[in-house]
């Protein structure tokens, strides 16, 4: 097999850190999904000599049907693993095996509206206002920190919402998981609370204490010759020791991230000579294909870190063929003129994915809109150049690609485009899962499904006779021949798809898969990496 250049540009720029790699074939299906431990030595080994010398032949024909890859850098394997059942379900890749079900990873799930909350096991996250903790990759590790966190904080497993003394005469849990029994007013509602959200801290990676009290309390049952309890310790201290220290290193990174982000922020107000650092920035993207579908999108960050209540999409409505100046003045004007608003007020500084064609254009539609004061800038892919002053006197800033401000840009501007070729992406899929049927009159949802049932798929039945195709209940010689002189009319003029403009796959920032990309012939990146799901995220796609 020879590798494409496309796979080979692919293999050379994959990152040695865990995450989540999806192989497409030529139709933009994703055909597997898997999970590694270093995303650069595991996808390459796919296309290694040895390995096309001695695969089995279910490796062999996943190799030959790869036409594109990509893949979503993640902190930690765990994530990789949870991101990987996730997208499985999502787009049931054929050559992936497992995680197929309908089964979730659980979570954690305590409501803090109710007058004595309590942790309960779930596998279905809703916004429903209570506080979810995970997903766990694995259920061992999710029971053993449920049981822990009834036992060390005192927490009751009830299900009454309002427990009381009737409740606690056929419960024995204060005496044998150590429950604070509220339901007699051992402690009071304040003295529970403070219970809950210390428990709440421990999930969150705030303890990290409590996991020295636990192995201390470990040691001392060892050394009192109680190796029983000391074994449960011992246990439990190894099931929860990883997940609520990755915890704490996430919180730490975020923290990070946020300072370095409002770091850049200020130094690019100082090298675009800003009066004041620009703490709310707007960027904006354009993607099509050919002039077809095309979108456009929004993203938001505030002091540096994406702001995604603030993220929106628009399909383009005015501009016929590939014309992307124009069709970012559309998504502008649309945007500016709402600025009046509650909610829509104007941003400090306006970004948009391109050089001065894109920029010029911008330019104008707020000057249009009474906004000419509002800064603006263009960043151009090929040498990361800001194209920026007035428009008498523009000029290029060229800043080291290590530099905090160009970051900053880069990050918005990549997340933008991440956004709009998702949601191109998505609506691209629906395009392709329209049926040919829904062209022809006659053909309602009913005869639409009946046909599909009997034939299995448009190409069959465009193949089949006319007197097959009226045997179908409901169909009939009259329609059977208009439906075969239809499909077949149809056949003749499909065009080949146009090579494909800005729809190359985003790279994730933090995102979306926004990451990979969702949808279903495009990925979706699940909260909190950017990675997209098949609905849009409020956004988002």
């Amino acid at each position: 097999m020879k590798v494409t250049d496309r796979i080979r540009e692919r293999l050379a720029q994959l990152p040695d850190k865990p995450g989540v790699y999806v192989m497409r074939d030529r139709a933009g299906a994703v055909i597997y999904v898997g999970k590694a431990r270093s995303l650069r030595r595991r996808v390459q080994s796919y296309f290694r000599a040895g390995t096309l010398r001695r695969g089995d032949p279910k490796l062999l024909s996943l190799v030959h049907s790869v036409h594109d890859l990509e893949v979503m850098p993640l902190r930690t394997e765990a994530e990789a693993t949870i991101v990987e059942g996730q997208f499985i379900k999502d787009f049931r890749p054929r050559y992936n095996v497992a995680f197929k079900d309908d089964k979730r990873f659980l979570l954690l799930r305590v409501d803090p509206a109710e007058p004595f909350p309590r942790f309960a096991l779930c596998r279905l996250r809703r916004d429903d206002g209570a506080r979810w903790f995970g997903p766990y990759a694995s259920a061992a590790v999710a029971r053993a920190a449920h049981e822990f966190l009834d036992k060390h904080f005192g927490l009751r497993r009830c299900r009454p919402r309002v427990p009381g003394a009737k409740d606690h005469r056929h419960c024995i849990d204060d005496v044998v998981r150590f429950c604070s029994a509220p339901c007699i007013l051992r402690v009071t509602a304040e003295q529970y609370r403070a219970r809950v959200d210390a428990a709440c801290a421990f999930l969150r990676g705030e303890s990290p204490e409590v996991l020295k009290d636990l192995r201390g309390e470990m040691l001392r049952a060892s050394a009192e010759l109680n190796f029983e309890r000391a074994a449960a310790l011992r246990d439990w201290l190894g099931l929860l020791h990883p997940p609520v220290r990755q915890r704490a290193i996430a919180a730490r990174s975020l923290d990070t991230r946020a300072a370095a982000s409002r770091t850049g922020v200020e130094a690019l107000g100082a090298a675009l000579g800003l009066p004041a650092p620009p703490r709310v920035i707007e960027c904006y993207d354009i993607s099509n294909i050919g002039g077809t579908l095309a979108v456009g999108s929004l993203v938001c960050a505030v002091d540096g870190v994406p702001r995604r209540a603030r993220y929106r999409l628009f399909r383009i409505r005015t501009v016929e063929g590939s014309d992307d100046p124009a069709m970012m003045a559309e998504v502008l004007r649309r945007r500016f003129g709402r600025a009046g608003e509650a909610g829509w007020g104007p941003p400090d500084m306006v970004l948009v994915d391109g050089g001065l064609p894109q920029l010029r254009a911008a330019r104008a539609v707020l000057r249009e809109l009474g906004l000419a004061a509002l800064p603006t800038a263009g960043l151009a892919k090929t040498f990361e150049e800001i194209h920026w002053g007035p428009e008498d006197a523009e000029r290029v800033l060229s800043l080291p690609l290590d530099s905090p401000a160009l970051t900053v840009l880069r990050a918005l501007r990549d997340e933008a485009h991440r956004f709009a070729v998702t949601y191109h992406r998505r609506l691209r899929a629906r395009r392709i899962r329209e049926s040919a049927l829904d062209e022809i009159e006659g053909v309602g949802p009913s005869r639409k499904a009946a046909l599909l049932r009997r034939f299995g798929s448009v190409l069959r039945l465009r193949r089949a006779p006319v007197d097959a195709i009226a045997a179908v209940p409901g169909v009939g010689p009259a329609l059977a021949a208009r439906i075969a002189a239809a499909l077949a009319a149809g056949a003749d003029d499909e065009p080949s798809p146009p090579a494909a403009r800005n729809a190359e796959p985003g790279t994730a920032t933090p995102g979306t898969r926004a990451p990979p990309e969702p949808g279903r012939a495009g990925l979706k990146p699940r909260p909190g990496t950017g990675i997209v799901s098949r609905r849009e995220n409020g956004v988002t796609r």
